[in-house]
């Protein structure tokens, strides 16, 4: 019988730099018939903002043509501007949402 004798061998686990995903801004934008109560709503349903942060964000969308609701992933921007363009909708105000991605 023979003993062979094998070269050790030592595994080192290979360092993978993972990357952020990027985020993304959904924006309300400015139109003259959606009331402004009605914004003011939708950043407190689906932005969890309270009604102060709600109205100041309202204002900035009304003086300014657009406000930031958020910054988020991209599935879950992309959710929101969908849960927000159909609630306009459904409650016949041409509201528009939209997302983009940061820098």
């Amino acid at each position: 019988m023979t003993t062979t004798k094998q070269d050790e061998f030592v595994l080192e686990a290979a360092r993978t730099e993972t990357r952020r995903p990027p985020l993304y801004k959904v924006l309300l934008l400015n139109d003259d018939f959606t009331p402004m109560d009605f914004v003011v709503i939708v950043l407190q349903k689906y932005f969890g903002m309270n009604r102060e942060r709600a109205t100041q964000v309202m204002l900035q969308v009304h003086r300014e043509g657009m406000g930031t609701c958020g910054v988020f992933t991209k599935d879950v921007a992309s959710a929101k501007v969908a849960q927000v363009v159909s609630y306009a909708r459904q409650h016949q105000h041409p509201l528009a949402c939209v997302m983009e991605e940061t820098e």
